[in-house]
């Protein structure tokens, strides 16, 4: 209980400051309006490293089926337990997703682009094209498990104090470089809860939830987390 609580809490406060800061961005009237890129990429490698070390030392903070599915593929957690993780990150992400709405009420009301306001909740690519949008996920997310693979080896000797900053500057770094495609969902839990929420929530303006496209931010992710970790598990070097 206390692995699934911790999940469900390190998910909620990831999602609730990463998409705080898209919505402080792309939403009418706020105080960080147009400011770009850069801020929700920074944005949101700051929101992963607070819930880290919230949660990590409880749970590991997966925070991400992908990460968890790749945990399950390297040996780490039996799947049983990746069942639950997943659960809690789903339901936490939802619930994030719904204080985040609460936060920018107001500014919602005001708001009258509907792609928009979907993109304050889950992922829209740039270019709609679902065969290479799922390439950019599979790609973005086997880097995001590699690199978490690789920053808490051992050999390293960052994990206990360190290690969560380095996480977040992975996810910067990530959406810096390979997330201008896809707007970088690498976690089915970070697309697919606030999608569930943006479909219930009686938002003026806010037009259909897309769920043409929301297989993308599931299936691309977990297929790029499995890759990643076998990667990291099978590579000699890393042996």
């Amino acid at each position: 209980m206390n692995i699934f609580l911790a999940e469900l809490i390190g998910t909620m406060v990831l999602i609730l400051l990463g998409n705080g800061v898209v919505a402080n961005v792309v939403l009418a009237w706020t105080k960080g309006g147009n400011s770009g890129w850069i801020v929700i990429t920074a944005g949101w490698g700051f929101a992963v490293a607070i819930a880290v070390y919230i949660t990590g030392w409880v749970s590991g903070a997966h925070l991400n089926p992908a990460v968890t599915f790749g945990m399950w593929l390297y040996g780490s957690i039996s799947g049983a337990m990746a069942l639950a993780y997943v659960v809690a990150q789903c339901i936490g992400a939802f619930l994030g997703s719904i204080l985040a709405y609460l936060t920018y009420k107001r500014h919602y009301d005001v708001t009258e682009d509907a792609g928009l306001i979907l993109a304050t909740f889950s992922t829209v690519p740039a270019v709609r094209d679902f065969k290479w949008n799922l390439v950019t996920e599979i790609i973005g997310t086997a880097v995001l498990v590699f690199g978490v693979l690789g920053i808490f080896n051992s050999h390293n000797g960052i994990a206990s104090g360190f290690g969560p900053f380095a996480v977040g500057i992975l996810v910067y770094s990530i959406g810096l470089s390979l997330g201008g495609p896809t707007g970088y969902a690498i976690n089915p839990a970070r697309d697919l809860g606030p999608r569930i929420a943006h479909a219930l929530l009686p938002i003026k303006n806010k037009g259909h939830s897309d769920w043409e496209y929301a297989w993308v931010p599931i299936v691309g992710p977990l297929i790029g987390g499995g890759i990643g970790a076998l990667c990291y598990k099978f590579l000699p070097v890393f042996a």
